[in-house]
């Protein structure tokens, strides 16, 4: 791809130039005169060091992220007492998703309406589960709790990093549960499949698909959470300015809903009628 800046120059485009361009070229003062160079604007200490005057820091990130939850669980509060609000509230909050992940500019009312409308899910979800199962939301919280607080720990003594590779491989297969999760819900939806788990009821040995299925899911939202904790440090070693502190928080926030609904969800199944 080509240089913008120098594209609009004809001395650096493909054609060839005219009599008046050639004339225009060589007529410029910068050929006749030594230019005069303007003396150099004093330095910042972004300009020493590089990156913004008012980077993100591992500090501020946890502020923004702990409002971000803040808010999320004030929703789902509302959530709880509402369940009826979970299923549009899901359906807004993907596509906020698609919008803030797209979005060239980062729009921070946007993220923390997206902490809104995500926290009415889930404390609709949880209501009904609760419901139905009596202690999963307490079980479902603790091992989210879990997983978080032990990735974290491996990830800040340098036991576990995201490599390219291994990246692509849980990029590719989220994609797979993905596309899965959408077929699931279809044939559930047009009645092909009875179960109230869809195809996630089935059993292979006696074991649920969903629960194989659903420890997958698990794995790959921790490994997630490391891709998030990279692209923290990355962020803050770069000084990256500090609004990208709430795109951070916004991506925590989608992984830890994401991986707290998949350990209810396999509560639920390995429960299942108690």
């Amino acid at each position: 791809m080509s240089n913008p800046a120098l594209k609009s120059m004809p001395a650096f485009s493909n054609r060839t130039l005219t009599a008046k361009e050639l004339e225009e070229l060589y007529n410029q003062p910068s050929a006749q005169k030594p230019v005069q160079q303007e003396p150099a604007a004093p330095q910042t200490v972004a300009d020493v060091v590089g990156g913004s005057a008012t980077p993100m820091t591992f500090e501020n990130t946890i502020r923004k992220t702990a409002v971000l939850f803040g808010v999320l669980l004030l929703a789902a509060a509302v959530g709880w007492f509402v369940p009826a609000l979970a299923l549009p509230a899901a359906l807004i909050g993907f596509a906020l998703c698609c919008v803030i992940t797209l979005k060239k500019k980062i729009s921070v009312p946007l993220i923390v309406l997206y902490s809104v409308v995500e926290g009415l899910f889930v404390g609709g979800i949880s209501s009904f589960f609760e419901r139905q199962w009596d202690g999963i939301v307490p079980q479902a919280v603790l091992g989210t709790l879990v997983v978080f607080a032990t990735v974290l720990a491996l990830f800040c003594n340098g036991k576990v990093r995201a490599t390219p590779r291994m990246t692509k491989i849980v990029t590719v297969a989220i994609i797979g549960y993905a596309l899965f999760s959408l077929v699931n819900v279809v044939l559930m939806i047009t009645g092909a499949v009875t179960d109230p788990w869809g195809l996630r009821g089935a059993t292979i040995m006696g074991i649920p698909l969903g629960v194989l299925i659903g420890g997958v899911a698990i794995f790959l939202a921790s490994y997630s959470l490391v891709m998030d904790f990279e692209q923290i440090k990355n962020g803050v070693a770069s000084r990256l300015p500090e609004k990208y502190g709430w795109l951070a928080g916004f991506g925590l926030v989608v992984t830890l809903i994401w991986l707290y609904v998949e350990i209810l969800r396999v509560i639920a199944i390995l429960r299942g009628n108690d």
